[in-house]
């Protein structure tokens, strides 16, 4: 007998102002036979998310929506989820996503998993009838390398970072090792909590099979992170290159990860003060931590040699229809 496949599945939503997108998430997750929990965590909206989604309700009495009188974050709101459910698997959905019909069926068929993910289909214009390509399954496992080498973002190139998708998450592993989301964290907090996962010997199981739509917004909250999330997030991988079982190329990864994320971080600080306190005040932060001194130039000629490309290139189209995270054979091929 498959490992999991007859377990059911607490899909949870974080969610704040989503009033206008709340509906369709609860409503595609309530769809899915193997969910047999949808917990709905309001956290701290001044719109009406909690009201719309206690409308989703189908009467099945599976959701739950609970509301923060604050903004906590996402992480909070997660393990607060956990905290309230019991289903043996655990889903994540944001709430401006949603899930393709029979999203589950083909990844609780796979066997030999702690975590299990599917594609992802980026979404530019959402529409009704919008049905993602057939591909065929074809599971791979997905190394703590792999994942965190496919979190290094490269210029030029459409996001696509490991981070972005949402396995399906087996709560008996997480509960013997004591995963839960970093709550100091509101930016690369899936990033940090599937790393550790993987650190601690998650079998992570990734199929391209696709069933989770990500709507994309110009106003995500991932777009809008604050410098001192920058610092947390690359402190992140310092506390987990702390841990002596990682192998020589993991701790290499890692390296390379956190300091991508540091130089991000250095020139936002140096970025904030000259804007905050004039040119002086950033010369003197440079003077005085000559060492962000190459991060800070890099990423200055990198920003301005951008922006000339931009101004001497022809205007690009928006783009339009939708774009998949991983590549994948169409299921009527063989």
């Amino acid at each position: 007998m498959v490992e999991h496949a007859s377990q059911t599945i607490c899909v949870i939503i974080a969610a704040k102002n989503a009033a206008e997108t709340i509906g369709i998430a609860i409503q595609s997750a309530l769809n899915e036979a193997h969910v047999s929990e949808v917990v709905v965590v309001d956290d701290g909206s001044t719109d009406k998310t909690a009201d719309v989604a206690r409308r989703s309700d189908d009467r099945s009495g599976r959701l739950t929506v609970v509301s923060f009188d604050q903004n906590r974050g996402p992480s909070a709101a997660r393990n607060h989820a956990i905290a309230i459910s019991t289903a043996p698997l655990i889903g994540i959905l944001d709430a401006d996503d949603f899930f393709f019909p029979g999203r589950f069926a083909p990844m609780l068929a796979e066997d030999g998993w702690d975590l299990i993910a599917d594609n992802i289909a980026f979404i530019y214009e959402p529409s009704e009838f919008i049905r993602p390509e057939r591909f065929e399954t074809r599971a791979r496992s997905m190394s703590l390398t792999e994942f965190v080498e496919g979190n290094i973002s490269k210029r030029g190139v459409k996001r696509g970072e490991t981070g972005f998708m949402k396995p399906v998450m087996s709560r008996a592993f997480l509960d013997a090792h004591g995963l839960r989301y970093d709550e100091n964290m509101r930016f690369g907090e899936d990033y940090d909590f599937y790393a550790r996962a993987l650190a601690k010997g998650a079998r992570y199981k990734v199929i391209e099979h696709c069933g989770y739509g990500a709507i994309v917004r110009q106003d995500s909250l991932s777009g809008r992170h604050r410098t001192d999330d920058l610092r947390k997030f690359y402190e992140a991988d310092d506390a987990l290159l702390a841990d002596p079982a990682l192998s020589e190329e993991e701790r290499a990864v890692i390296v390379r990860h956190r300091d991508h994320t540091r130089d991000r971080y250095e020139l936002r600080a140096f970025l904030d003060i000259k804007s905050q306190a004039g040119n002086g005040a950033a010369i003197r932060r440079l003077l005085s931590h000559p060492q962000v001194l190459p991060a800070v130039a890099t990423g200055i000629f990198l920003d301005k040699l951008d922006l000339l490309r931009a101004r001497s290139s022809k205007p690009q189209a928006q783009p339009v229809g939708m774009r998949y995270l991983l590549p994948g054979i169409p299921a009527a091929q063989k």
